[in-house]
């Protein structure tokens, strides 16, 4: 439980102990099930925002507190991904791009685009399945996304001898595997029980979609991956499997 300890650490900001560096090998793992827990908050707030004040605002809710939650992990990384790989420069240039902390202009507007998507799509959600639809992909989203990540970073190649991702990169062991395939059947189920087979069926294509486009793109300008690609694909990932589910509805 030591590595699911780490994925929480490294994931959120949520009160979780310390961990050692040797944890952190076999943490992406258990990224699906910090997922389906991301989820599960967002999924709670937006409940009781919706009660109190209808579902737009249960909307911005939702987001506001997977941004406190994660410490908008994945959403730096988005913005600096379409930093690095809008700017046009060769592959080493647009790495060191992606790693200033400031933002530019297309970083800014991607953020805003997809943020703004995201909203958007959940309030289709609600509006076209009802609360728990709708809750139900929070939960989903986030847990697949993170899977898909874990995929990602297996495949790799990682691009950065130091980064967040840099000793991710191993096998993940008979727990790690166990618990990769226990959140995302989860999340599967989660879908599945919100829109069926056919719902489930197109949040996972628009998933694949969403974050295959970033990789894809990563793989022709870099030749791999970085975390902060990882966080775009999750970011765009997440965006697809809610656009798929509401395009089934």
């Amino acid at each position: 439980m030591r590595s699911a300890r780490a994925a929480v650490i490294f994931l959120t900001r949520l009160p979780a102990g310390r961990a050692e560096a040797a944890d952190f090998a076999r943490a992406p793992g258990w990224f699906a099930v910090v997922g389906l827990l991301v989820g599960a908050i967002q999924g709670l707030g937006f409940w009781l925002a919706a009660g109190l004040w209808g579902v737009p605002l249960a909307v911005l809710a939702a987001l506001a507190l997977g941004l406190l939650v994660t410490g908008a992990l994945h959403e730096d990384g988005l913005a600096d991904t379409f930093d690095g790989l809008g700017s046009g420069r060769p592959a080493e240039r647009a790495l060191e791009i992606m790693r200033d902390s400031r933002i530019g202009a297309f970083g800014a507007l991607a953020l805003l685009l997809v943020l703004s998507a995201q909203a958007l799509a959940l309030a289709g959600l609600a509006a076209a399945g009802g609360l728990v639809v709708a809750v139900t992909a929070l939960m989903a989203g986030q847990g697949l996304s993170r899977a898909l990540i874990t995929l990602m970073l297996r495949h790799g190649p990682y691009l950065r001898a130091q980064g967040s991702g840099s000793g991710m990169t191993g096998p993940l062991g008979a727990e790690g595997c166990l618990a990769l395939m226990l959140g995302t059947g989860g999340a599967l189920g989660l879908a599945f029980c919100g829109l069926g087979a056919g719902g489930m069926l197109a949040g996972l294509v628009g998933l694949v979609l969403g974050a295959g486009v970033i990789w894809l793109w990563a793989w022709r300008r870099l030749g791999g991956v970085s975390g902060d690609i990882l966080g775009a694909a999750q970011q765009l990932g997440l965006l697809g499997f809610w656009l798929g589910m509401l395009a089934w509805l």
